[in-house]
């Protein structure tokens, strides 16, 4: 494909491909065989979003999240939602200081690249609430002080699907910024033969080096943004977000804010492939995770058990496909 101006060229495609292999065979040393969650946690950090992990407990959640840090050379920080958890407990607090007679603020866990929020639908709206600022803007405001938030950022979420009580269901808003959803689920029965004689002796998490650090990061994400996405792709990514408020199953459709989540992710899963252009095949593969989460279905299409997963897939499935024209 004939190079055009400002476009990544093959060999810093290439380059993005070995970083992204390098990084996701790293944290396989740890996570076994969910090769294509950490793929995919990886381009919403390339991407600057965040993810939200819906899954049952015990399934390696935050053992993913702290192989990914470890792996990317990132500072890594958990933050437990309770009930009583407060804004400042996430974002800081400013202190007075009597020696100098000034206030200083005091960072919170949010403070740092790679934070995983775990059972967010735990903590009150207030608090969560706290979260929009970080999870869009990349900084937080504590006393009419701004501080931006270390760069690369990525916010990781969990919440339990089945356990209900006693939580607070994340409202629209704040689940339009989380850029993918994603699941874990159970491990099959060889891979779970694996955890035990992997986990036998020690925790190989303990002893994970980092393959890369956070002024490459940094770089690499420049690199995505450089991608060429063919005008026809492009139109087919719009026809598809804009399908889901037409759908007559749909009470809710996807956001502006999601058809350029699914850009973003679209021109880093090339790169991740090696590739100087986006691909049609780019889009149907990350519409469900990108997309279904942002839908709000209508009481009788949830009643049929029309999903927002199957309304996005039977979109995907029904539209034309620009294979000609992205070629």
């Amino acid at each position: 494909m004939e190079t055009r101006t400002g476009q990544i060229t093959e060999e810093e495609a290439l380059h993005v491909r070995s970083v992204a292999d390098r990084v996701i065979a790293n944290v396989g040393k740890v996570i076994v065989g969910k090769h294509e969650v950490a793929e995919l946690m990886l381009v919403a950090l390339l991407c600057e979003g965040n993810v939200l992990v819906e899954d049952v407990p015990g399934v390696g959640k935050t053992m993913l999240a702290r192989a990914l840090a470890r792996s990317l050379g990132c500072d890594f920080r958990r933050i437990q939602c309770t009930p009583d958890l407060l804004p400042s407990d996430v974002t800081g607090v400013e202190i007075y200081n009597q020696a100098g007679g000034t206030f200083e603020f005091r960072p919170g866990p949010i403070m740092t690249n790679i934070v995983l929020v775990d059972e967010i639908n735990r903590a009150t709206p207030r608090t969560q609430s706290a979260l929009l600022e970080a999870m869009q803007e990349q900084q937080v405001t504590v006393d009419r002080q701004t501080v931006n938030l270390p760069r690369p950022f990525m916010l990781m979420a969990t919440q339990n699907p089945i356990e209900l009580e006693g939580t607070f269901p994340l409202p629209e808003a704040q689940l339009d910024r989380f850029l993918l959803r994603l699941e874990i689920g159970y491990p099959s029965e060889t891979e779970e033969t694996a955890v035990l004689s992997r986990f036998r002796e020690e925790n190989p998490l303990d002893s994970l080096e980092a393959v890369t650090g956070a002024g490459e990061l940094l770089g690499l994400q420049k690199l995505c943004r450089r991608v060429y996405v063919d005008e026809s792709v492009r139109d087919y990514m719009v026809s598809t977000v804009r399908a889901t408020r037409k759908h007559d199953d749909v009470k809710l459709g996807a956001s502006p804010r999601a058809s350029l989540g699914l850009y973003r992710a679209a021109q880093t899963t090339a790169a991740f492939q090696g590739r100087t252009h986006v691909l049609p095949d780019d889009v149907k593969r990350l519409a469900v995770p990108t997309l279904a989460h942002r839908l709000i279905a209508k009481t009788e299409a949830r009643l049929r058990d029309h999903t927002a997963e199957k309304i996005i897939t039977d979109i995907v499935n029904t539209f034309p496909v620009p294979v000609e024209e992205a070629q």
